[in-house]
């Protein structure tokens, strides 16, 4: 443990220096709101045993299988993100009386997402797999956001019928993270892959392609300017820890394992602001 948590120090004080600050949001309730609520919850064994995590978004979502079941965690993230972490992860794995050398992979949400919440959960995926001589698993933040649609949604997993749902995810600026998936059997692909959009350019997408269900943050920030017909809307879908583990097996059994080196964020845009000029700029009324 010492190596790995010498690894961990390290990863944090790097998330730290490199964050910059975020801004909250979002009043849609998470799916396990902070550490008290955390626990067992009782599934089918399976052949991975893997840590997952996600700290993309205002809160942060840590879930960990093992051979006992699956562990759950969840709090508020954004700026305390890259302080607790790291303690959650300990305490989920205490609570499991799992160790370090029982896990097969660390799984990691890589974005798109807040650069600072992104910067965190690479650089300590990359110092607990790095300390512990693991793999590392990196998950489309957006494809979790639609696999907890799923969930909430109670779609079969062992039915042929296809649903397909759009994730569209607050990114700040006056802009939205979107991506097109479609669910069939328990399985995800990727009709559209995540980019950086504007509401104008969703609302067209939608006009000669209706859209099925539409899920993220984005709906609460943009309200009715998303025009999303009569699709399903799930303001409060987002990457939860439960949503996290089903991707993260399959990332497993697919062979999808890197090195941690070899880890990295996914990263839509290099501005993470808006200067003075164009806050006030999008804030004047458009002349007419």
């Amino acid at each position: 443990m010492g190596q790995v948590r010498q690894r961990l120090d390290s990863a944090q004080v790097q998330s730290n220096q490199c964050a910059p600050k975020l801004h909250s949001v979002a009043n849609s309730t998470p799916y396990c709101a902070n550490t008290s609520q955390t626990g067992p919850m009782k599934t089918p064994s399976h052949p991975s045993q893997v840590l997952a995590f996600d700290t993309s978004t205002e809160f942060m979502s840590v879930a960990l299988c093992t051979s006992a079941g699956h562990w759950l965690a969840g709090e508020e993230g954004g700026q305390r993100a890259s302080a607790r972490l790291i303690p959650v992860i300990e305490s989920l794995m205490k609570q499991a009386g799992c160790t370090w050398p029982a896990l097969d992979a660390v799984a990691f949400g890589r974005g798109p997402g807040a650069f600072t919440g992104l910067r965190t959960a690479c650089s300590v995926a990359q110092g607990l797999a790095l300390g512990a001589a693991k793999p590392v698993l990196a998950l489309d933040t957006l494809m979790v956001v639609a696999q907890e649609t799923a969930t909430m949604q109670e779609w079969s997993t062992t039915s042929p019928a296809t649903h397909s749902v759009w994730v569209v995810m607050d990114a700040r600026m006056n802009e939205i993270y979107a991506a097109h998936y479609q669910w069939s059997a328990g399985q995800w692909s990727t009709v559209v892959e995540p980019h950086l959009s504007g509401v104008g350019e969703l609302n067209q997408r939608w006009l000669h392609a209706p859209a099925h269900t539409v899920a993220g943050s984005a709906l609460l920030a943009f309200g009715e300017q998303l025009q999303t017909g009569l699709a399903a809307r799930l303001p409060q879908a987002w990457p939860s820890a439960r949503a996290l583990l089903p991707l993260a097996q399959q990332a497993w059994e697919r062979g999808e394992t890197k090195h941690a080196m070899h880890a990295v964020p996914l990263y839509l845009r290099d501005k993470v602001a808006l200067t003075t000029a164009e806050r006030y700029a999008a804030q004047a009324p458009v002349q007419r």
